[in-house]
Parts: structure tokens; sequence; C-alpha cells
């Protein structure tokens, strides 16, 4: 593998330590994209407010996203680097070199007591950043040597690289893969999701994993409000969803916090200018499209899904602690990352709302949206 830089300068040390290393790898998948290599102090992350989600733990390898979604929720969370939520966050991918290492070190301690730990909730493990540095083989073993239950949300193929490894992990622990399909339109989706996998691959490995006996779902997001949110469409994907064996589908209506929202009206004026004025409207209180709206598509979305046979997500029994959880590591707790702790307080804000990967299911097919982490 060639590079055409590698080596550290004082803007990556001020922003990364003086042990980072900046790579740009001269080959087709990779160009453009700046990657700065760290060794992170800490791998388990504690979410705040965790009382009102299935899980407390998140792991994160990577930083910055080369799936480049318009969308995406986390793009904030470059701002913390002194980098812009725009085309740095698609373009200057941090990679924690030594997350399987610390990860399993951290799953050691005694204070550890086995909670679930969620993947691909900030960014996507599973990015093309992951088939160059391949840190998810070593965190998906180092799981399964401990057998601690865990989930995956992605919308790459490369997880099937890793079959065999969440087999196993599944043989000993709870496991459960959501994969992200929105919509099925090619046209918006080599606009909006340029560097992913195409709809229909992400299908494919949902219907691969199914077939080997790993129990996935489908996340149904984002439904794009005047975009993919007709009936037929809707429609559409979820026949198309059912049929590649998903055992749940969750629909997600598109919001736009603060440095997704600059980003995603920015790409709306430039690919549908009449729309704008209509987004403007429709998110005029805020990051959420209204109430009214979400329970539309999510009545819509949950009926089709009854029709092919697919239901909504069920919250499945994660392991619990036996008492109040406590940080693994014997030294002090890690202070949350800052996409988590501002996720925190938009809880606050955001009553009400579940949260994925797992959902609690409604008494009756019914309206309720998700936050997405």
């Amino acid at each position: 593998m060639r590079w055409d830089q590698l080596g550290r300068d004082d803007a990556t040390a001020a922003l990364f330590g003086t042990d980072a290393v900046t790579r740009r790898f001269d080959t087709p998948e990779f160009r453009g994209i700046t990657f700065h290599e760290v060794r992170a102090r800490s791998i388990l992350n504690r979410v705040p407010g965790a009382s009102r989600m299935p899980f407390e733990w998140t792991v994160n390898p990577y930083r910055g996203c080369s799936h480049a979604c318009v969308y995406c929720f986390a793009r904030r969370t470059h701002s913390y680097l002194d980098l812009d939520t725009g085309h740095d966050f698609d373009t200057q991918i941090v990679v924690k070199t030594n997350a399987a290492e610390l990860l399993r070190r951290e799953l050691a301690a005694p204070r550890w007591q086995g909670e679930h730990i969620a993947m691909g909730t900030n960014v996507d493990c599973y990015q093309r950043a992951e088939g160059r540095y391949q840190l998810m083989p070593g965190i998906l073993a180092a799981l399964r040597d401990r057998a601690n239950p865990f989930s995956i949300l992605t919308k790459g193929s490369l997880i099937l690289r890793d079959l065999e490894l969440v087999r196993q992990a599944a043989r000993v622990t709870e496991v459960s893969i959501a994969l992200s399909v929105g919509f099925l339109d090619g046209e918006l989706w080599r606009s909006v999701e340029p560097g992913t996998p195409s709809p229909q691959t992400r299908l494919a490995v949902c219907r691969t994993l199914s077939e080997n006996g790993i129990p996935s779902s489908v996340l149904m997001a984002p439904v794009l409000p005047f975009l993919s949110d007709s009936p037929e469409q809707l429609r559409a994907t979820v026949r198309a969803i059912a049929a590649a064996g998903a055992g749940s589908i969750t629909p997600l209506v598109l919001h736009l916090r603060p440095g997704a929202r600059e980003w995603y009206m920015a790409w709306l004026a430039r690919n549908h200018p009449h729309l704008v004025l209509r987004y403007e409207a429709l998110y005029a209180g805020g990051s959420y499209a209204p109430t009214w709206y979400q329970r539309r598509i999510t009545r819509q979305v949950h009926g089709f899904a009854a029709e092919f046979g697919c239901g909504p997500a069920r919250r499945t029994g994660f392991r619990q602690p036996e008492r109040p959880p406590q940080d693994p590591r014997a030294a002090q707790p890690s202070r949350p990352e800052p996409q988590d702790r501002e996720r925190g307080q938009e809880r606050g804000q955001e009553r009400g709302r579940p949260t994925l990967p797992v959902t609690r299911p409604p008494a009756e097919p019914g309206d309720t949206q998700l936050t997405l982490l």
C-alpha cells in the first residue's frame, strides 16, 4: 500500500497529541481522505442519561465517516476537534488504532459487569476505513471471549467479512445487527449517501445475516420528507426489507441537528431548491419534524410491515447488572465523549422519545418515532 503523506505535523499534534500519525493513501477508494491514527486512552464510553436508553455503553473506533451521508446527525461532533462539520467530517477520519487492545483490557477489569455495548450509534464502524484498518475483528473477538452482549448499527456491507466472528459471539451472548436502509431510489442514494453501499446491497447483507442465524433488523432511516415519503415509496421500501428477511422494521424521520442541518439544507438548495421553503416550515420548531408528521409515517410503515409479515422492533432482554453500574476501569471514570454529552442534553429537551438501536414496542401498531443516537 502506498501513501503520499505519512508523518506528524504541528496541527495534528495539537489536535490529537504528539503520538498521532497522519496518512493519505494513494488508492482510488481513499483518495481525498486523511486518516489521523491515534492511540486512545479509553474505548468504552458511558452514555449519560442511560436510564432512558436500552444500553449504557458504546464503542466508537472511528470519528468522522467516509459514508458522507449529507444528513448525518453526528457531523457536529467534528467541531469539537476544530474541524468543520461538512467536508472535514467526510474526509478527516480519526482512527483509534488501539481500540481492540483497550477493549479487551477494559472488559477484563473486575468492575465491568457485562453490560450491553452498542456500536455504530455515532459513526459507522464498518465505513470504508475499516477495510484498511481492520479494527472490528479484534473488537468482536474481545466481546466474544468475554461473552459480552452487543449490537451493531451499520450501512456497511463489510460486516460480512466478520460473519464468522459474529456467529461465534452469537453462540455465547446476545447479538443483534441492524442495517440502515431508508429508501430504494438509486438517484437519491447516490446524491445523499455517496460513500455507502447501495440500499440493495445492504438488504442483501440483511438476508445473509438472517440465513446464518444472526438476528437482524432494519432501521428505515432516514425517511426524507417530500423525497422518499410517499405511500408508494414507503410501501416499496418496506416490501423489499421484508423480502430480505428482516426481523423488524423501525422507521425514523429525518432529524436536522445543528451541524447536520446546515450541510443538508445547502445540499437541498443545490439539488431540490423548490423544497427549501417546505423544509423550513416543517422544521421550524427545531431539529425534529412535527409529531403529526412522524406519527403519519410510523402508522404507514407499520401498516405496510404488517401487510408483508414484518413487525415493528421489539426490545430484547439485555443483560442487567446486579448493582448500579460502575466504570469498568480502575482509573477515574472517563468523561463522556462530547457527542454523548450533547445527546444527554438533548434527551432532557426532547423528552419521551425512545431510543435506538432497540425500541420498546407500542401496545398496538403505534405512532412513536425514535431518536437515533
